[in-house]
């Protein structure tokens, strides 16, 4: 096995040795699909502990010899984007004939009242305005920071209310870019929100004035990107015989 914490501490490096067990026997599951996400308690802190898929042979070997595994990206990745994501605790990867086999990653739990996805469903949705407004602002400290998300979609943006203001972190974050971003970059980020005209309007407006842009051509540009997107994935819908939205 291999395995890093970030703070070398001789419990946690116990926990991660023993972490099949711990998930096992956990029974908060709070995502499960490709890979299985469960939060636990350990030394009076809450953890969550993301279980990434058995890959492939072909990908056990990339993963083995040529790159990182998934919970490694996952938690050097943490570490690079302190500010903006759930604190990083470690990773472990155990291996079978010298192949990565299963992996895990593991960060404190960010107790978040909601993801960016429900003010952008709901019309009504409780100071929507200031949240969309303060997303503008965290999205554009990202792109300062020369952070590109590449899944940068509703599920993945968690906010916490703390004293009328928002705390915003960022999650599932193996696949990301570091890199001095185009205005188009920061433009097309936005396109996975799957927002409505109107929200990613109100949302680039205060992006575009904090990049001292024109305000007109980043809504353009911002809203083609998302229709574009929007257009991609409903095809891929059709093909499976499934229900496309708008």
């Amino acid at each position: 096995m291999i395995f890093q914490t970030y703070k070398h501490d001789k419990k946690i490096n116990g926990f991660l040795i023993t972490i099949k067990e711990h998930f096992k026997n956990a029974s908060n599951s709070i995502h499960k699909a490709r890979n299985e996400i469960k939060i636990v308690e350990h030394e009076n802190k809450e953890l969550v502990i993301k279980s990434f898929k058995v890959p492939h042979l072909l990908n056990k070997i990339i993963y083995s010899f040529f790159r990182d595994s998934k919970a490694k990206k996952s938690y050097d990745n943490s570490i690079k984007i302190a500010n903006f994501a759930p604190q990083a605790i470690g990773y472990i990867e155990f291996k079978k004939f010298g192949l990565i086999d299963d992996s895990y990653f593991v960060s404190e739990n960010f107790n978040y009242d909601f993801t960016i996805r429900e003010p952008l469903l709901d019309e009504n949705f409780e100071d929507k305005e200031p949240i969309l407004k303060a997303f503008a602002h965290f999205t554009w400290e990202l792109h300062e920071a020369e952070i590109y998300h590449l899944d940068y979609s509703p599920g993945n943006i968690l906010i916490k209310k703390e004293n009328n203001t928002y705390i915003f972190k960022i999650v599932d974050i193996n696949r990301m870019q570091f890199k001095t971003l185009t205005l188009e970059d920061r433009l097309k980020n936005f396109s996975k929100l799957w927002a409505k005209d109107e929200d990613m309007k109100m949302i680039i407006k205060e992006y575009a004035t904090l990049m001292n842009e024109d305000e007109n051509y980043c809504k353009e540009k911002a809203i083609y990107f998302s229709q574009k997107n929007k257009n991609f994935k409903n095809f891929k819908k059709r093909l499976k015989g499934k229900a496309v939205h708008d």
